[in-house]
């Protein structure tokens, strides 16, 4: 390793716990995720043993109770667990992300009895889960969903299609929103429904731009039927858990975004002090030093921002307006890094030799998902000058 290669990013975390604990993602990811990452990438292949690992290394569980399986960690160390898978692959580091946010709902809502229940499985038991908000007809208006769900007895019958769910058609459970009472926001309720109920199926997986190992699916729920005790929360109280599970799952997307971003440069200065042109490496050229500069300069931006964000949530305090400029920035950050990546390998970041072109590709997605860019702007703006329309 030459002087100028890259380095571990030097993290700030709050105990030695802590530092074991990234010290063995560190580990598992160099050893198990990134040598299979771009061949797997480009088969399409969901890396399911990953996940299997990463719940038996008390991976999936992070920001939970201990009482139920999960590793009571801050989040300003989840994070940055989710940083270094996404600096890895992506497609874990969001499949982890996305399995976080479909816990939310039950580990922050659900009554007592079903946490003992469902929540050690779903945190440590090899489970993988689905969040199911979106639908073919109401992305960032989600209020508007159509997927019903009917009282039946001592339970509810579910009909409905989502649409755009991480995990869809492979998860083990879903924590679904669906329409229980009037039109918009109060008439929704949420569910904890198994992925092999009777009535749940899968669509084809979209053929998308990047994270090709990650699937991203139609789920059809046809008459499925679900006890009253897999409703999580009140009846009519599905929307406002699921705009809290989306403030806690943006940061989840800016931590991603940081690390796509952070394996972008790191492959830019490798190439960059390795090619040579002109007589010398192209890293000493001056334009190309400035691009280095701008890009870790953004993407150190981008970590502090999140983090600040993530510590104002572990307090106890407001965090929404901060983790929607999180996702906004870190997104932000992530497609110009990739961007500028590509450039910096010239003709050898356009072609699949290299992993820049994934990345790009990668990057763009993660400006679209919970919750468009555009859609930051505007939870920002409403925190700043109050609900538009007055």
């Amino acid at each position: 390793m030459s002087d100028r290669d890259p380095q571990p990013v030097e993290r700030q975390l709050p105990t030695e716990e802590a530092r074991d604990l990234l010290a063995l993602v560190r580990d598992i990811a160099q050893r198990e995720i990134a040598p299979k990452a771009a061949e797997e990438e480009d088969a399409g292949r969901f890396p399911r043993e990953i996940f299997t690992l990463l719940s038996e290394s008390g991976l999936l569980g992070l920001p939970y109770s201990v009482d139920y399986g999960g590793g009571e960690q801050p989040y300003e160390v989840y994070l940055q667990v989710l940083e270094e898978l996404a600096t890895a692959r992506l497609t874990v580091g969001l499949g982890v992300s996305v399995h976080t946010l479909a816990s939310y709902a039950l580990a922050s809502y659900g009554t007592k009895q079903q946490k003992v229940e469902h929540l050690p499985a779903m945190l440590g038991g090899g489970l993988l889960g689905a969040y199911c908000l979106s639908e073919p007809s109401s992305g960032s208006d989600a209020a508007s969903l159509r997927t019903k769900a009917v009282r039946d007895g001592d339970g509810w019958v579910i009909d409905g299609t989502k649409a755009w769910i991480t995990h869809g058609g492979i998860a083990d459970f879903y924590t679904v929103m669906a329409r229980t009472g009037e039109d918009g926001p109060r008439g929704i309720t949420a569910f904890l429904v198994p992925g092999d109920a009777p009535g749940v199926s899968g669509a084809a997986p979209e053929k998308k731009m990047g994270m090709k190992g990650s699937p991203t699916a139609q789920v059809h729920f046809d008459g499925v039927r679900v006890p009253d005790d897999r409703r999580v929360g009140e009846e009519g109280q599905g929307f406002s858990i699921a705009l809290s599970a989306l403030d806690s799952g943006r940061l989840g997307i800016a931590a991603c975004a940081v690390g796509l971003a952070q394996a972008a440069l790191d492959e830019a200065v490798r190439y960059a002090t390795q090619r040579r042109q002109f007589g010398r490496p192209i890293a000493d050229f001056q334009g190309l030093r400035f691009m280095f500069a701008d890009m870790a300069t953004q993407i150190e931006a981008g970590r502090a921002l999140y983090l600040a964000a993530a510590r104002l949530r572990d307090a106890g305090r407001p965090f929404a307006k901060q983790a929607a400029m999180a996702k906004l920035h870190c997104t932000d950050t992530a497609m110009k890094v990739t961007t500028d990546a590509v450039q910096i390998l010239g003709g050898y970041g356009y072609t699949a030799d290299f992993p820049v072109e994934r990345y790009m590709r990668e990057a763009k997605v993660l400006q679209i998902v919970e919750g468009t860019n555009q859609i930051q702007r505007m939870v920002i703006a409403r925190h700043l000058a109050g609900p538009e329309g007055r």
